[in-house]
């Protein structure tokens, strides 16, 4: 069996980014030859990268991209199975391309990227968590763009008309409220349908021994209050909450032709574990 030394297995790790023990053993397989140890562990990447997938990655980041004339831009949730993993700079480097990519070529979906597997099968070997492009959210503008980055949890993208600090205030405010609609407008019927629903119900008790006028105006002043709550023209400015976003827009004479945000992990139910069971489990004790 050759003998591997020290300057080999740091070869390899530099060509694979991999963890000393894997490129030692892989060496060992391969009896000595660099170029076989390197396949070997890209035939396994692969294989490592299948197994990975079946556990839940609720982690990850936002990676952004906006153009240099403010015109397009991207957003794309990047998951992972740890918050430590989310602070790799090359797991940061990757969602910023995913981005860069998303927004320059207009792909119809998440599998319109499947340029970037490999890469991704190679991140996780590398890495050894499961990593997956969940989604992305593209903006061509129709006035500018400004992008707001909240960590690397949140991202968020607003088409405006209006002053560069204006539309950084509105991407803050939107990644801080998360408003689920432009304007009431915007709100579909059945939504506005259950609102008044549920404020009818509450007036019945709120209302007992008015008369049915007054009544009627708790009702709308009750569905006018949810409707602003959840669009972002009626919602209060995160900056100033006796102002409306619609007021300051107004003020400002500027226009909010549109928006999209992105939170990490939102909708993925996040699995919940003992973790010293985990523990006594791996070492074979029962509790």
């Amino acid at each position: 069996m050759a003998e591997i030394s020290a300057h080999q297995v740091k070869e390899l790790r530099e060509l694979t980014g991999l963890g000393m023990m894997e490129c030692k053993k892989a060496l060992a397989e391969a009896g000595g030859d660099l170029k076989k140890a390197e396949e070997l562990l890209r035939i396994r990447s692969g294989a490592k990268a299948s197994k990975a997938a079946g556990r839940i990655a609720a982690e990850g980041v936002i990676g952004a991209w906006l153009s240099e004339d403010a015109r397009l831009g991207a957003l794309v949730e990047v998951n992972c199975e740890t918050d430590f993993v989310a602070k790799n700079e090359d797991f940061i480097a990757f969602a910023r391309e995913v981005a860069e990519a998303v927004a320059k070529s207009d792909p119809a979906d998440v599998q319109g990227l499947a340029g970037f597997e490999s890469r991704r099968q190679a991140l996780v070997q590398k890495i050894g968590e499961n990593i997956s492009i969940r989604r992305f959210a593209r903006m061509q503008a129709v006035g500018r763009l400004a992008l707001y980055l909240h960590g690397v949890k949140i991202g968020a993208l607003v088409d405006y008309d209006g002053t560069e600090d204006l539309g950084k205030d509105l991407a803050m405010h939107v990644a801080a409220s998360k408003p689920q609609y432009l304007s009431k407008a915007e709100v579909p019927a059945d939504v506005v349908a259950r609102e008044r629903d549920i404020a009818a119900e509450r007036a019945k008790e709120t209302g007992k021994g008015k008369p049915p006028e007054i009544v009627a105006k708790i009702v709308e002043g009750a569905v006018n209050k949810s409707l602003n709550e959840i669009t972002l023209l009626g919602q209060a400015f995160v900056k100033d909450d006796k102002l409306s976003v619609e007021k300051l827009v107004a003020s400002r004479k500027a226009k909010l032709n549109g928006y999209r945000f992105l939170v990490v992990g939102a909708g993925i139910e996040k699995k919940s574990s003992d973790f010293a069971a985990e523990v006594m489990a791996t070492a074979g004790v029962g509790l």
